[in-house]
């Protein structure tokens, strides 16, 4: 396959300087208040009740995902929020992230939220996979749920953004006989990682992720062909906090530049926000974020 153009612009390969790019954690010092808000509200949201909790997809290992049915009775008929979580692939959990679910509930949402086995205990290929896995299950289950299988918006964060750009690529006849090419309807990227190459030059990524060239070339978006805006699949929103890191700005702007703009209508920055707060805008309602994953939704 043809490089793309965006491929054909660099990035400093310097080990040092990719670790400081990519360290999240240190570049927010404040990292842990996130992780134990989100933790904290996510077990009130589970122990409220009315969700089912770690329904079985696949077999494999953490190969589990939890169901928030809509509020509002909406009969089978609820579009379909499929969130990811992110983590570098190697960290968190599913359950870690449950705070996100009732506002998109009380919309009339269904939330599906899955988990995946983490690196190094498997690679970034066999977690889309796992996803892909998952997403077939949502597809051929949620009606049961009252959701619409021909109305999912898969939603991601940092990795998770990665995975949902893969979703949206993922030629789904060939996941299997029954499924649609056109299974995921659009997807949101929040500080997303499209390129995995400077992943697997930056040591402390590396030390776990164990990422190959052969991995990279596979499991990168941007170094994917275009899904296109056809057979009803729609669009990429990808954004991006206003604080984070160069490389993050970069990443975001590479699926842009390799999908297009037809695809990739939205690339966006969050002003003011870091890492972790900007997926927190996804559940402000007043804020651009928020708005954009309804208007993905149709809500």
């Amino acid at each position: 396959m043809t490089q793309s153009p965006a491929m054909q612009s660099p990035f400093p390969r310097d080990p040092a300087w990719l670790d400081r790019e990519y360290n999240n954690r240190a570049r927010v010092p404040e990292h842990p208040a996130y992780f134990e808000r989100w933790a904290r509200d996510s077990k009130q949201v589970r122990e409220r009740g009315g969700a089912l909790i770690d329904l079985r997809y696949g077999h494999g290992p953490a190969e589990q995902l939890d169901v928030f049915p809509a509020q509002g009775g909406a009969g089978g008929a609820a579009p379909v929020l499929f969130f990811i979580h992110g983590g570098y692939w190697r960290a968190l959990d599913k359950s870690d992230h449950s705070f996100l679910a009732p506002l998109f509930q009380r919309l009339g949402v269904c939330v599906v939220m899955p988990n995946y086995a983490l690196c190094p205990a498997t690679t970034v290929p066999g977690i889309t996979l796992q996803m892909a896995q998952a997403l077939a299950w949502t597809h051929r289950h949620i009606a049961v749920h009252g959701g619409d299988p021909s109305r999912i918006t898969v939603a991601g964060h940092s990795a998770g953004g990665q995975l949902a750009a893969m979703m949206l690529a993922c030629r789904w006849p060939q996941v299997g006989a029954d499924l649609p090419a056109a299974l995921v309807r659009n997807a949101l990227s929040v500080s997303g990682l499209f390129d995995l190459e400077p992943l697997r030059l930056a040591p402390s990524l590396q030390s776990s992720l164990k990422l190959t060239p052969d991995q990279v070339r596979k499991a990168s978006p941007a170094r994917l062909p275009s899904p296109g805006l056809r057979q009803g699949r729609g669009e990429l929103v990808a954004v991006v906090g206003g604080q984070e890191s160069g490389e993050y700005h970069r990443q975001n702007h590479l699926i842009r530049e390799a999908w297009g703009r037809d695809v990739v209508r939205v690339c966006e920055e969050l002003p003011g926000r870091d890492h972790f707060s900007a997926l927190d805008a996804l559940v402000e309602p007043g804020h651009r974020l928020h708005q954009l994953a309804r208007g993905l939704l149709g809500v």
